[in-house]
């Protein structure tokens, strides 16, 4: 499934913490369309990330939703100590464009993203990252798309050697 957030409503966490009183449930009570996010999310054999980055990190509402994502599946934060990790084991990926080589413009993002798959449990699988020249340029050539195919049979050969070792079952 995809998930545009752009189309969606997605407000940004107001550290209540209010999500990490009850273990029992996973998500927040706000007004808006994060809890449809949360169901995809964990229904999800794979979460793949996608975004531009816009001065060194992802847009505002995928950094909205990741903020979310994070306190309200683990429930880490609360008074009770540390609690269950609802996306503990899942894996992850993350697919990035930006203006400058991927080394000097989508690093932090990507260095962001494995550090939250070791907080929260989840399994990195890695990225693919490709410069975009700007406005008035053809973003997708050959080059581009055969490195995405990579990117996308390596994805799966992860998830199938995960599921042949009596991981998650890759779908």
């Amino acid at each position: 499934r995809t998930v545009w957030l752009y189309a969606l409503e997605v407000r940004p966490c107001r550290a209540c913490r209010v999500c990490q009183q009850d273990w029992t449930v996973f998500g927040y009570p706000q007004e808006d369309d994060m809890q449809e996010i949360f169901d995809s999310v964990l229904a999800c054999d794979l979460l793949v990330l996608a975004t531009p980055i816009y001065s060194w990190y992802c847009t505002a509402p995928v950094k909205a939703a990741l903020d979310r994502l994070v306190y309200a599946m683990d429930k880490y934060y609360g008074p009770r100590g540390k609690g269950p990790a609802l996306l503990a084991g899942k894996p992850m990926a993350a697919v990035l464009t930006c203006g400058y080589r991927p080394e000097k413009g989508t690093d932090l993002f990507a260095e962001g993203m494995r550090r939250w798959c070791r907080h929260t449990g989840m399994r990195w699988l890695g990225s693919l990252e490709e410069r975009h020249m700007g406005c008035g340029t053809v973003f997708m050539d050959g080059e581009k798309a055969s490195h995405a195919r990579a990117f996308a049979q390596t994805l799966m050969t992860q998830l199938t050697d995960a599921s042949a070792a009596g991981g998650p079952a890759a779908r």
